[in-house]
């Protein structure tokens, strides 16, 4: 098993492509910590993973508050003892034009999707560096790297998580903690179900593979950079998005 011993946090884990991920990690070995807001769907989440063998415990959190992360972080530590693995999965989407856009619609996906990112990496980061290694993998999008129509916020958050990325993994590699990122094109869950259908065509068209994404696909490539096979990989973007064309 590829994490055998490890112990995971993966926020926004209480469903989508972060329980998927929950799943994954617990059957290659990991102990997971899954954070969300949502505490009922969390929580049945982990009762689920526990059914199936997985050392697991739910943590409620707004990654957006940066006291209620810290609290967060601080109860991850007494219960596993150790992090070795952050996966800053946790976002939001408020869609609209640039000019119907609202200034809160904008403020909340940045405080979420970008400041969340920072914040749970400044509340995890001691305990990685006092063990002298770690994965931190952060959650972009193609909307980071290309733009998209209506997503001013989003693509906002997304690129400034790349930028971060990039950083992070220049200031913490010489200490032995790797920082990368998955970009994720269009995938198959509750977010892609607010796009039209005739969008969704388009979009279908833009992509050389013959389907969208699945959470597992975003799931695999987590796997990838939180495992050893990947230790020599450090500030990359993985675009996990069938080959779509920009």
């Amino acid at each position: 098993m590829r994490l055998q011993g490890k112990t995971a946090v993966i926020t926004g884990g209480a469903n989508g492509i972060g329980a998927v991920a929950a799943a994954l990690f617990g059957k290659h070995g990991a102990q997971v910590a899954i954070v969300d807001f949502n505490e009922e769907a969390g929580e049945v989440t982990a009762e689920q993973l526990r059914t199936e063998g997985v050392d697991v415990a739910f943590f409620k959190a707004d990654v957006a508050d940066i006291n209620n992360v810290k609290e967060m972080a601080e109860k991850v530590i007494v219960r596993f003892g150790k992090v070795d693995i952050l996966i800053n999965n946790a976002g939001i989407t408020k869609d609209a034009m640039m000019l119907k856009m609202d200034i809160m619609d904008f403020k909340r996906v940045i405080d979420v999707n970008l400041t969340g990112v920072f914040n749970c990496t400044q509340a995890f980061l001691p305990a990685m560096l006092a063990q002298g290694k770690g994965k931190i993998i952060n959650t972009s999008s193609i909307a980071g790297t290309g733009g998209n129509v209506g997503q001013t916020n989003y693509a906002a958050s997304k690129a400034g998580v790349i930028g971060m990325t990039r950083t992070w993994a220049k200031e913490f590699g010489r200490r032995g903690i790797n920082v990368n990122a998955v970009a994720p094109g269009f995938i198959e869950t509750e977010m892609i179900g607010t796009i039209p259908e005739k969008v969704l065509g388009q979009l279908q068209l833009m992509t050389p593979y013959p389907r969208f994404g699945k959470p597992e696909d975003i799931a695999n490539a987590y796997l990838f950079l939180a495992s050893d096979e990947s230790d020599f990989v450090n500030g990359t973007v993985l675009e996990v998005d069938g080959g779509m064309l920009k």
